[in-house]
């Protein structure tokens, strides 16, 4: 089973637009080291440092993107996030009733699986996000 956090983490470090950035920052920070434990300790803070700032980065994007779709006149970019939801969790409910025998029907465990990385992607964007929005307020 895959770990819900982790999931996201490899899914936002994927398809980040900063991702270069940040492997140029640690890179120059791991090309400064030296043998040392006091800089090696300077040097993994400067690192966590800098992802830090990247993942807040990222986040703040997200939120600027959400709330620039909220503002639009289009009732699609409003309701899409929902939509997409009530979709997964539809699909996830449908195969749970074809797992239980109800349908005679085989769902390989390939499209399972992907059914449970996108869920998990969804719901913890979807209410993570609105969490963190609301925190933020």
């Amino acid at each position: 089973m895959i770990n819900g956090e982790k999931v996201m983490s490899i899914l936002t470090n994927l398809f980040s637009g900063g991702a270069a950035d940040l492997v140029k920052s640690v890179g120059g920070v791991i090309d400064n080291l030296h043998t040392s434990k006091e800089e090696k300790l300077e040097a993994e803070q400067k690192i966590q440092q800098l992802i830090s700032n990247h993942q807040a980065k990222m986040e703040q994007n997200i939120t600027d993107r959400w709330s620039v779709d909220m503002k639009s006149d289009s009732w699609l970019s409003k309701n899409v996030r929902p939509l997409v939801l009530i979709f997964l969790v539809v699909c996830t409910m449908l195969m749970i009733f074809i797992d239980a025998g109800t349908i005679q029907f085989t769902v390989e465990e390939k499209w399972t699986d992907l059914l449970q990385l996108v869920l998990i992607t969804v719901i913890g964007a979807y209410f993570g996000g609105r969490s963190l929005e609301k925190t933020k307020k």
